[in-house]
């Protein structure tokens, strides 16, 4: 007889299908100025018709990664994108029914996977003052619960957990038996890590990306930090070559050329803090937090900007709403400064028209 899973059924899912080339992409938290086309062509020298036609060979640069890590490949699963490895993770180790704690908001996939796969999410919101304390985090953890996802930095608030916060969150899952996912897609525009947790404990996974500093979101890869046993099932359940291997070149040159990393890190933040110094010059109020996003509370209507940006400048951003006391916001990608003066001065054109 015919089937059809009820979750999938009456999963809602929000599908991307705008056309972005041309425009300038502050809206879904990629590098908005990518890596220099010198970079590119450099990597694509090496590409030869053998290297397109075979499959990806994921060893050699998973013991490459390891190295830079400081780890070793039995601690490490490739995936294809860190959103793989979340959903991977959802379902191997939680139960049909079994509750799944997160902040809310934040990744929304977090929240979609635990539908997908029939379990129940527990939101933990925000204060009004935009805080998230480690108690009301806590409140939730109980021995029904069965995975603990924690965001450092959260996407998309911006905020930090501080060593003894993060401590004390690890103590609570494991008095409760809870596995704990850290996800730490925005690691390098905040440095402080989690992964040590996860490469000398059990039940403690990190999930990474190189989509967002490293500028391969257009590739997909990412990766699972791990205890090796719990390792074995994220790797259980990927497809077969799941990785890119363009996304693995690109990656390994990155991360092998002498002062890459620091300069992206440098160009990024110098970027960010040049939007806050003028939007403060300027009267705005924001949330900046750590991570390469930002929320602006507009002066005039945030719908409206969000259109005319798009029709008039070819600038893509998002409107946020519900954000504490700011309310509705403009949700902004940050990037190098060249991209944050065009964003600014198309807002303050705009927001002058409008008054």
């Amino acid at each position: 007889m015919y089937y059809l899973s009820k979750e999938i059924e009456t999963l809602d899912r929000i599908f991307d299908q705008n056309k972005r080339a041309g425009y300038l992409r502050l809206d879904l938290n990629e590098n908005p100025g990518g890596l220099s086309q010198e970079f590119i062509d450099k990597v694509l020298e090496d590409v030869t018709p053998e290297f397109v036609a075979q499959y990806p060979e994921t060893l050699e640069f998973t013991e490459m990664l390891a190295g830079f890590l400081g780890t070793d490949i039995e601690h490490l699963c490739l995936v294809n994108g860190s959103s793989e490895g979340i959903r991977n993770i959802i379902e191997a180790f939680t139960s049909p029914g079994g509750k799944i704690v997160g902040v809310t908001p934040t990744y929304a996939m977090f929240e979609v996977y635990s539908k997908m796969y029939g379990r129940t999410f527990i939101p933990v919101p925000y204060t009004e003052s935009l805080e998230m304390p480690v108690e009301h985090i806590m409140e939730k953890l109980t021995p029904e619960v069965e995975l603990l996802i924690l965001v450092n930095p959260n996407n998309p608030m911006g905020n930090v957990y501080s060593d003894d916060e993060f401590a004390a969150l690890i103590q609570a899952a494991e008095k409760n038996e809870i596995t704990v996912l850290v996800d730490e897609a925005y690691l390098y525009f905040y440095p402080k890590s989690f992964i040590d947790y996860a490469l000398n404990r059990r039940h403690i996974f990190v999930t990474r990306t190189f989509s967002k500093l490293f500028s391969l979101a257009g590739c997909r890869l990412g990766y699972v930090v791990g205890w090796p046993e719990g390792i074995k099932m994220v790797q259980k359940l990927c497809t077969p070559h799941n990785v890119n291997a363009f996304a693995m070149k690109f990656a390994e040159t990155i991360i092998k050329t002498d002062g890459m990393l620091e300069d992206l890190i440098c160009r990024q933040k110098e970027g960010k803090a040049y939007l806050a110094d003028s939007l403060t010059k300027h009267g705005y109020k924001f949330n900046g937090g750590e991570g390469n996003f930002i929320f602006i509370q507009p002066k005039t209507d945030a719908e409206t900007l969000v259109r005319r940006m798009k029709a008039e400048k070819k600038i893509l951003i998002k409107t946020y709403a519900g954000i504490g006391g700011m309310g509705t916001c403009l949700r902004v990608t940050t990037g190098e400064k060249q991209y944050m003066k065009q964003f600014l001065d198309a807002l303050y054109e705009m927001e002058k028209e409008e008054n």
